[in-house]
């Protein structure tokens, strides 16, 4: 990887700029089995039968679609238009474009399902993103964060801007904003860029 440079735009031009050219590539790389993984099985566990969640992040719509199918009230955002044309032509994911910084619900989601997304939001602007999610779920309500470990900033070969945490960063985090950490799996997955990393899931209640 690649030094990072100056801090990213919010969101990074060049990171949605891939997502938006690659879409439908990534959507048939990760399309997984047509069934839930134990991560969002986990999540799902974690909710009451026909919950709002939100799919923050959404990408290509996989898991909006798993959630849906499941029974969940689901809302899907992604700030890449490739990604949310896909999510709705693939999925037929009802995905709207819209920013971590748009995000202003209050009390409104059961869950929030924050899969590989924030990993490309600036360090300084993190805080404020998981104090965005603590003020959109109801008390009590779960959120499910997949983040590359690790630690400094960086792009890949793709273009794509990173921000790498350590478990213990992740979680102090979590608990500075008000969560409880209720389960964290450690893992290597390989990536678009081909490459196989670190990476960590966390469930969190509000």
């Amino acid at each position: 990887m690649s030094g990072a440079g100056k801090p990213p735009v919010i969101p990074d031009t060049e990171t949605m700029a891939f997502y938006d050219r690659a879409a439908t590539d990534y959507a048939d790389r990760f399309k997984g089995t047509g069934r839930p993984d134990q991560d969002l099985l986990a999540f799902m566990d974690a909710l009451t039968p026909g919950a709002t969640v939100l799919d923050l992040g959404c990408g290509p719509g996989q898991a909006a679609a798993l959630l849906a199918r499941a029974g969940f009230a689901v809302e899907a955002t992604d700030a890449s238009a490739g990604m949310v044309r896909t999510a709705r032509e693939r999925y037929g994911v009802e995905a709207r474009q819209a920013t971590f910084d748009d995000l202003d619900a209050e009390g409104r989601f059961d869950g929030i399902w924050a899969n590989f997304c924030l990993l490309h939001a600036a360090r300084t602007a993190f805080p404020g993103h998981l104090a965005r999610i603590y003020r959109a779920l109801k008390p009590g309500g779960v959120l499910h964060l997949g983040m590359k470990t690790g630690t400094g900033e960086a792009r890949d070969k793709l273009g794509r801007f990173y921000t790498f945490y350590t478990a213990g960063e992740l979680t102090g985090h979590l608990v500075a904003a008000g969560f409880e950490v209720t389960g964290t799996r450690e893992f290597e997955s390989p990536g678009m860029a081909g490459d196989l990393s670190p990476g960590i899931a966390i469930l969190a209640r509000a």
